[in-house]
């Protein structure tokens, strides 16, 4: 699932539009002590390290919704596939995949056609298991599920419930109050002309008011509505095809989905119907620096392979791992993966996929999730262990929770999800202005975007330092992280649970690209001795 932070019902809708302070400009780029806010430091290292240094291309695959590879500030940095001729039909490079220009389309049929939305993993669990003839140890499985099953349901069915009254609240007393400005004061004076206008002006008081200062402070009424339905959308979403057990869109993609192995199927329209997810992933990991337009990618020698995986739903393990592979096929050294879901169908094959990344050197990068969740003891699919939790992490992977740039106690998102042993680093992933399609730009937030600001780290270093082997790469990312000594708020709390930042990730810091540039020196100069 493209990892959206969706927690809008009751005091969540106010406390949302209360911080009124905006984020600086760029600051996923910046430094804690040059520039006052906790970014990655690219720009002091490309200012202070980099300057007059040679540098070689990396490719970094994009696994998610799509990329819009026309935009102003992609288009450049693009890979392309030279060893393919674009438009002929033909397979040139007898890789499978006919005309992979710029990457490869696994949710896409033959004809052209794309998924577009998908059902959730537990959802075809949950089916799956409730249409065979179950052994004891399914049986007890399938009970688990099912109730978990009927609880989602009933929770989304609560939420769009709640979520429409606030949104009825909003709009009625917008139109009561014509051109005057939402504030506690004016509400207040609006005269209550039936039960409607009456049940808004009392939900206000309850809801909006506790979060103001001063009664003539502004509610943003207007921001709030399409906030809300964005989240109504979600929810309506989420009810008609994530929760339907009656939905699956695979005939679209023609393959023999029960087969996990089987490869060569989908298209190659990298862009899809929907890439803003994808492309804005994109933008923050490679967007052109030096343009001056729109965002400044974190990594400034990179080619961005496109791998469409990821629908408006959640992936599907077999497309996963067959994404992986493609991108170790075809050249790239790292990629990024922002997406999960709670559940998997075939954990083993993906698993195959990232052991064969390991051996092959190439370093995965995974966005943790924003469900606000300890994934030390919730399920969070894919992950960094064969198997189970209990096992070894494999060597090429890097877990990755979202930054705040308001710090302090405000440091985490909000919506991150964390883990001592499961998180391995934090990166910024609140307010991040990239690249959407349609050569536009928006600021976005989520795990999603922490991962490939980490990517983009990941990219900088190795093109600068192409000597070193994925396992020294990830201990320069690691090793050299900024260290958070304080107490914060435990995500998804509202501030009122507190911990020391060491135990939201096993780094107890947040990447940046000065301090791991400066390692990498040290150990390619260490080996040259």
């Amino acid at each position: 699932m493209k990892l959206r932070n969706i927690i809008f019902p009751a005091c969540f809708v106010a406390q949302a539009f209360f911080a009124n302070a905006q984020a600086p400009e760029n600051w996923y780029n910046l430094d804690k002590e040059t520039d006052n806010v906790q970014g990655v430091s690219t720009e002091k290292a490309y200012k202070e390290l980099l300057q007059g240094k040679q540098s070689s291309t990396v490719v970094v695959a994009i696994i998610d919704s799509g990329i819009d590879e026309e935009h102003e500030d992609l288009k450049d940095v693009m890979w392309i596939n030279e060893d393919e001729i674009a438009g002929n039909g033909i397979d040139d490079d007898k890789n499978g995949y006919i005309d992979d220009v710029y990457g490869w389309n696994f949710i896409g049929g033959k004809d052209g056609k794309h998924v577009g939305k998908d059902s959730y993993e537990l959802t075809r669990v949950y089916t799956y298991l409730k249409n065979k003839k179950r052994n004891k140890k399914e049986e007890e499985r399938y009970k688990k599920i099912r109730e978990e099953f009927d609880a989602k349901v009933t929770g989304m069915q609560n939420s769009m419930q709640e979520t429409q009254a606030i949104y009825g609240v909003v709009t009625s007393l917008l139109e009561a109050l014509g051109d005057k400005p939402m504030t506690a004061e004016n509400v207040k004076a609006i005269e209550a002309k039936g039960d409607k206008v009456t049940m808004a002006k009392q939900l206000f008081e309850a809801v909006f008011v506790p979060q103001l200062e001063t009664p003539q402070d502004t509610v943003p009424g207007e921001e709030i509505v399409k906030q809300l339905e964005g989240a109504l959308e979600y929810y309506s979403d989420a009810l008609e095809y994530g929760y339907n057990e009656e939905f699956n869109p695979r005939d679209i993609v023609g393959d023999n989905y029960m087969k996990s192995k089987e490869k060569n199927y989908g298209n190659n329209d990298i862009t899809g119907p929907d890439a803003r997810h994808g492309t804005h992933v994109a933008g923050i990991v490679g967007a052109v620096r030096t343009n001056d337009i729109g965002n400044k990618g974190v990594a400034d020698n990179v080619r961005l392979m496109a791998v469409r995986v990821v629908p408006d739903g959640d992936e599907r393990d077999k497309d996963v791992a067959n994404g992986i592979i493609y991108a170790v096929d075809n050249g790239a050294k790292i990629i990024n993966m922002s997406f999960g879901k709670g559940y998997a169908f075939d954990k083993k094959i993906v698993d195959k996929a990232v052991k064969y990344a390991e051996r092959k050197g190439v370093l995965l990068v995974h966005a943790a999730g924003n469900s606000a969740l300890n994934t030390d003891v919730e399920s969070n699919y894919p992950n960094k262990y064969c198997k189970d939790n209990t096992a070894k992490p494999y060597s090429n992977w890097l877990e990755v929770g979202a930054l705040s740039w308001r710090g302090g106690a405000d440091a985490p998102a909000t919506f991150s999800n964390y883990g001592k042993r499961n998180v391995d680093v934090f990166a910024p992933g609140v307010d991040i202005y990239a690249t959407v399609p349609g050569s536009k730009y928006e600021a976005l937030s989520g795990t999603s975007m922490a991962s490939p600001v980490t990517a983009g780290v990941a990219a900088l270093v190795w093109s600068y330092y192409p000597e070193l082997t994925v396992k020294e790469l990830r201990k320069c990312l690691v090793e050299s992280t900024v260290k958070m000594n304080e107490y914060v708020n435990v995500p998804g709390s509202g501030g009122a649970t507190q911990i020391e930042f060491k135990d939201l990730c096993n780094t107890s810091g947040v990447v940046n690209a000065y301090n791991a540039l400066k390692m990498a020196e040290k150990i390619v100069a260490d080996k040259k001795k």
